[in-house]
């Protein structure tokens, strides 16, 4: 081989190997060092949703092909401050009624103001109705729903796709599940999905009727989604990519 064939050649493999180095870098940017701790709150004090313990598998499912670690508690005593400072996101997963007393919804509260999380998945608009910090922080208290039965196909309307939990859909969302009317709707969330009351029977929000929403708020992030109701739901691929970009947002990853 000619010395120019050779230097070239040596130089070539220098390039792959520079580029290499610098692909490294860039996913180290990407994805983090050590995963994010997330805590699944899911203490319930009225009706308990069955589908509680499919829906902490799936979290779980996509924390470890995501880089976060999902833990689960139904213990209101782990909302110390000890204790929350190692969670970058608190999910309540289909809590119902009154989970925290007194001084644990203040603990909650100095952590959203840090900077901390809340995801809030169907029953958590079901929970803590005397808390009005809680209600700005969700973004709605749950009102009512269709009966007889509770579950229905309904359409959704995708209000916006520049949200990581929304960008995989299409304009419309066809799906099942038991569908929540609303009351004291925060006016400061951002709604992403729109229920449209025209497909379905048992709606009372009228033409605005948010089923999915974001907002910063008191310091932190804060996401809602009215699904998840059935076990299915979490079966769901569209629904899954839903939540995990829910997630992501929370975390700060998008």
């Amino acid at each position: 081989m000619k010395p120019t064939s050779i230097f070239f050649t040596l130089l070539f493999c220098l390039s792959l190997c520079v580029n290499a180095q610098d692909n490294a870098k860039d996913n180290e940017k990407l994805e983090p060092k050590t995963p994010d701790f997330v805590l699944a709150f899911t203490k319930t004090t009225g009706y308990r949703h069955k589908s509680i313990e499919k829906g902490v598998h799936t979290l779980r499912q996509l924390g470890r092909k995501n880089n976060f670690i999902v833990l689960q508690t139904e213990t209101a005593a782990d909302f110390n401050a000890q204790n929350l400072k190692n969670y970058k996101l608190v999910v309540f997963l289909s809590t119902t009624q009154d989970v925290l007393n007194n001084q644990q919804q203040r603990v909650f509260e100095n952590y959203i103001k840090s900077g901390g999380s809340f995801l809030g998945i169907h029953a958590a608009a079901d929970t803590e109705y005397d808390w009005a910090w809680y209600g700005k922080l969700v973004g709605g208290y749950f009102d009512n729903h269709p009966n007889d039965p509770n579950v229905r196909n309904a359409k959704i309307d995708v209000l916006s796709k520049d949200h990581p939990s929304t960008k995989h859909l299409d304009d419309t969302w066809n799906r099942s599940d038991e569908w929540y009317n609303y009351k004291n709707i925060n006016p400061n969330i951002s709604v992403l999905l729109n229920l449209d009351e025209t497909s379905y029977e048992g709606g009372t929000n009228g033409n605005n009727h948010p089923i999915a929403w974001y907002h910063e708020f008191d310091g932190g992030r804060a996401f809602y989604t009215g699904g998840g109701h059935t076990e299915e739901s979490f079966d769901e691929p569209e629904f899954r990519q839903h939540l995990l970009g829910a997630i992501l947002w929370c975390l700060g990853r998008d």
